[in-house]
């Protein structure tokens, strides 16, 4: 009785032995999942196969009985298991529901009280597939035709049936609602992440157009003069040129001071990224609060901050891991304290052999900052440990 949403935005990776919610089945491995799920709920139908197993019909009858039930139980796999994920037209919906409708009542009034579980699978497909004030009215109506049909054979075991229909029906109206506002709220998180990435653009825009606007007028207006003066004034023009030379560079100054801060990511951001991240991938995350960086360089920061955002990408799209804790600690070292970041997984770590772009990046880039880097398959998974002076050069020296 589970139900998914297909979603293509979602990106990472989820554990297999849990249920993607929110999406259909994207691989064979999370494929079998679903089916074993949804084959936990076939328990209900032991009553109708026993009821053919055990020789109460004739002959006519059982294969009937036979042909009926897997056409049911095909026509009820295809409703719940697949709607859900890409919806079918409406007409369709409809159509597979009035087959449902049929052969329930049919085969109960035809065969028996062992068929009367029938309609819990009709009330299931009516929560899961109708509109909610649709399903409203359908589920107490599949309740009350099963007590109905019940009267023919058992009225003891209909009754009792009733308010398992009723309950199982509407509890899959919360199950779709619950998934439907899922895929909303997962549509409206791309929406704000796409807004944000335009506004960051038009910022960038803006910046840049003040840093350049002004210092390119400037250098065209005293290319002109020096042009001017070239011929008559040499040395007049020479000045003009010596202008341009250092407005040039200072503009090249300050583009360069501007995309340095746009690309300088934060330490806080990518552990509270970090906890997003690994939790919409279904990792569970331990992820310290609120860093302690005072005193700590910019450039360590920025480049634990490059490897704590490495280490999580690939947690979340190669490892396959279930867990992942994230450390943060101050140690003192010979050399001066240091910030160590630690981020360790029981995961696969990859399939690579040895090191790749990334970790060969990230090695360059803590070097340059002063600090190590450390990666390798542990015991129960796999660890990055990176290690960035916590203090500067000067701190260090004058003891503090």
């Amino acid at each position: 009785m589970s139900t998914t949403t297909d979603d293509p935005r979602t990106r990472g990776t989820r554990p297999d032995h849990q249920m993607p919610i929110g999406r259909t089945p994207r691989t064979r491995r999370e494929l079998l999942a679903k089916a074993l799920w949804i084959g936990v709920w076939l328990v209900f139908l032991s009553s109708p196969v026993h009821d053919l197993a055990g020789g109460h019909h004739t002959a006519r009858a059982t294969l009937a009985g036979c042909l009926g039930l897997a056409a049911f139980v095909g026509v009820y796999l295809t409703l719940v298991f697949r709607n859900m994920g890409r919806p079918f037209a409406p007409r369709t919906v409809l159509a597979l529901l009035a087959v449902l409708a049929v052969l329930a009542p049919v085969l109960a009034f035809t065969l028996g009280s062992a068929w009367l579980g029938l309609f819990v699978y009709l009330s299931v497909a009516c929560g899961a597939t109708l509109p909610v004030r649709a399903a409203y009215w359908a589920v107490p109506a599949t309740a009350a035709v099963m007590y109905l049909v019940g009267l023919h054979s058992d009225e003891q075991e209909a009754r009792g049936l009733v308010i398992l229909v009723v309950l199982i029906g509407f509890a899959m109206v919360g199950v779709g609602q619950l998934v439907r506002t899922t895929v909303e709220l997962r549509k409206a998180r791309a929406t704000v992440a796409q807004l944000a990435a335009n506004e960051e653009r038009l910022r960038l825009a803006r910046d840049l157009h003040d840093l350049l606007g002004h210092s390119l007028s400037l250098i065209t207006l005293k290319s002109e003069l020096a042009g001017r003066m070239l011929p008559d004034h040499p040395d007049k023009a020479a000045r003009q040129v010596a202008d341009i030379e250092q407005v040039s560079r200072q503009a090249l100054v300050d583009v360069r001071e501007a995309v340095t801060g746009y690309r300088r990511p934060r330490l806080a951001a990518e552990l509270a990224g970090a906890q997003v991240a690994l939790t919409a991938a279904g990792v569970v995350a331990e992820v310290p609060a609120e860093p302690d960086l005072a005193g700590v360089p910019e450039d360590a920061e920025s480049a634990l901050a490059w490897a704590l955002r490495e280490a999580v990408t690939n947690v979340v799209r190669h490892s396959g891991a279930d867990r992942c804790v994230i450390r943060l600690l101050r140690r003192q070292t010979l050399d001066g304290p240091v910030l160590e970041l630690s981020v360790e997984d029981d995961g696969s770590g990859g399939s690579g052999n040895g090191p790749g772009n990334g970790l060969t990046g990230l090695t360059e880039r803590l070097e340059k900052a002063g600090g190590t880097l450390e990666a390798g398959r542990t015991r129960h998974g796999f660890r990055l440990l990176a290690r960035a002076p916590a203090a500067t050069a000067a701190d260090v020296g004058s003891g503090a």
